[in-house]
């Protein structure tokens, strides 16, 4: 998952707000019992809790910052609370390897379980019970394995994945991967094929001047107007950084100009707060009758190439 997102930063901030709930109602558990000693550090946590979601949602770009803050209430509440459990302790010693592996990357995570694992097995109170040390070393490292599968899966996935990770457009190789599809399904059928070339030259430079948000703003600007404005069996891809590849199967060259215009129109009075006015620069390529896909992606290359030039 990418951290540095808004959705990934709400998430997690409904998770924090969640553990915060859960202390708060851990505090209210020792009222009602009568350990009056024990209700101040889970309430004081829980306000600690309260402001790593606030930073989660305020600091997008350094998710570390909050993540460090929850770690640290988790172990202050373990550190506490370990000592009290006596039997129950071989339970609760558990949420120690697992909470840096939710928060933090695989490495770093792994490097404290592995520093703290004789403190909690102390506080634990049954360090020389050789049942509780396999439980524990049990519980460190199979988790790990969990979360290292559950990684291994999504890069498989993304290196499978046709899509483009960060915009509503096909990748690179299924761009192209599905324009070859496409040629030879109109060149058997003797139909027209055209594809758009549209370059972003606002797209570089707002990444360095105005952040992700701005470049977001500019792909997700991008992607949504050429999707309106083509039909349901056309494709939208990224050829390269800055430019998409809009394939318009069974289109004429009139057509295919039509789409051009309706896109030019919808784009015109795009004004984004940090880059102005959207700007883009369009070519068309249409397939010529008897060419080989060699010929047509060398031509389509050397349009974009043009426009990325200007």
């Amino acid at each position: 998952m990418d951290e540095g997102n808004p959705a990934a930063a709400g998430r997690f901030a409904i998770a924090y707000v969640a553990g915060a709930l859960l202390l708060a109602g851990y505090a209210t558990w020792h009222y009602l019992m009568g350990h009056y000693a024990r209700i101040l550090p889970p309430a004081l946590l829980a306000l600690l809790m309260l402001v790593a979601a606030v930073l989660r949602l305020v600091l997008i770009a350094w998710p570390r910052i909050p993540a460090y803050l929850v770690l640290i209430a988790g172990y202050l509440l373990l550190a506490l609370e370990l000592p009290h459990l006596d039997g129950e302790a071989v339970i609760w010693v558990g949420l120690a390897p697992v909470l840096p592996l939710l928060l933090l990357p695989l490495a770093p995570a792994l490097l404290l379980n592995v520093a703290l694992a004789p403190l909690w097995l102390l506080l634990g109170g049954e360090a020389l019970d050789g049942e509780f040390v396999l439980s524990y070393l049990a519980i460190m490292t199979l988790a790990p394995l969990a979360l290292w599968e559950q990684r291994r899966q999504r890069a498989l996935l993304l290196a499978t994945d046709p899509r483009d990770p960060n915009c509503q457009a096909l990748s690179h190789d299924g761009l192209h991967a599905h324009l070859e599809s496409e040629f030879q399904r109109t060149a058997l059928l003797h139909q027209p094929l055209a594809i758009l070339v549209i370059h972003l030259p606002q797209l570089e430079m707002a990444s360095e001047q105005f952040g992700r948000r701005a470049r977001q703003a500019l792909l997700d600007t991008l992607c949504n107007e050429a999707t309106r404005c083509s039909r349901r069996h056309d494709f939208l891809g990224r050829h390269s950084d800055t430019t998409f590849w809009l394939v318009l199967p069974d289109t004429s060259e009139n057509g295919a100009q039509l789409v051009q215009q309706r896109i030019l129109q919808a784009l015109e009075p795009v004004v984004l707060i940090d880059t102005g006015s959207l700007r883009t620069h369009m070519g068309l390529c249409q397939r010529l009758p008897g060419e080989s896909w060699q010929r047509l992606r060398q031509r389509l290359c050397n349009l974009t190439h043009r426009l990325e030039t200007q």
